[in-house]
Order: structure tokens, then C-alpha cells, then sequence
């Protein structure tokens, strides 16, 4: 797993053994590796709209906005509430991108989260959270077909 903290997002990138179908499925798997929260609504279909929430710490309203099987999965966060940070709607109007491609025998997945940049206050927080649930839950549910233990969310 890499991790690029540039100034435009935060990305990780995984490469797994897995099929892109297998990591699509798992993408699309939401609640099983967004872990730590509840989550209302349908995830897996174009203009499906879902909410996440952390009771008391953040609330995220996801709409995806461009799904291809296979190789990429897109929320548009069109609505948050970050209860940590003084501008709580720091997420309101960024992306969450999930790139799957093939590389050989390999599948690689780029994880994005257009918008969460370090200018922003949550990007620490945030990033570390991303990472946990990318690579702590995310990743397992990829390479074995079961989440890891639950990732604490910041």
C-alpha cells in the first residue's frame, strides 16, 4: 500500500492478487468494511444515495455518482457535518473515488478522496481514518472475503 499526500487529495493504492470483479464487490460491500458507524441506504447502483454516521462526531450523505463494474466506483459527498473541525461541512461537495484496474496478474485499486487536501483541517484526522478503513478493512475484505476487526473512526 502507497500513500501520496500531495496538494491535490489524499490517495492509497493497493495491489492485490484478487480479480477486479473481487475488488468491485467488496468496494460496493459498504457496510461490511466502513466499519464504526451506522450506514442508511442503498451503495451499489449509479445515483444510489447513502448516509454515514458517527453519533456526536460526523455525518456524511454519499450519492454515487458514476459506477462501472469492475473499474470504478464514485461518491459525490453531498452533504456533511465533521463535528471535530470548526468548517463541519469540510467534506460537503468532495469525491470519493475507487479506480480499479488491471496490472498483470494483479489488480490495483487507487483509492481518492478528491477534495480532502492538507490545507483542510480534517485532512490529518481524516486521512488516518481512510487509511484505517482502506487498508484495515477494505484490504482483508479483498483478500480473504472477511473484514478485518473493526478500524476505531476518527
Amino acid at each position: 500500500m502507497t500513500q501520496t499526500m500531495d496538494k491535490h487529495s489524499f490517495t492509497t493504492t493497493l495491489l492485490v492478487d484478487q480479480t477486479p470483479r473481487e475488488v468491485f464487490n467488496a468496494i460496493t460491500n459498504v457496510r461490511t468494511w466502513w466499519t464504526g458507524g451506522d450506514i442508511e441506504g442503498s451503495t451499489d447502483k449509479l445515483n444510489d444515495e447513502f448516509i454515514y454516521q458517527v453519533k456526536d462526531i460526523d455525518y456524511s450523505k454519499m450519492k454515487v455518482i458514476d459506477i462501472i463494474p469492475d473499474q470504478k466506483v464514485v461518491w459525490l459527498v453531498t452533504d456533511s457535518s465533521l463535528h471535530f473541525v470548526k468548517d463541519k461541512s469540510e467534506w460537503t461537495g468532495t469525491k470519493v473515488r475507487f479506480d480499479i484496474s488491471q496490472q498483470g496478474n494483479k489488480t490495483q485499486l487507487i483509492f481518492t478522496h478528491e477534495g480532502l487536501v492538507p490545507a483542510v483541517e480534517c485532512y490529518d484526522v481524516c486521512s488516518s481514518g481512510w487509511t484505517r478503513h482502506v487498508q484495515g478493512s477494505l484490504l482483508p475484505l479483498i483478500t480473504t472475503g472477511e473484514r478485518a476487526s473493526q478500524p476505531e473512526r476518527t
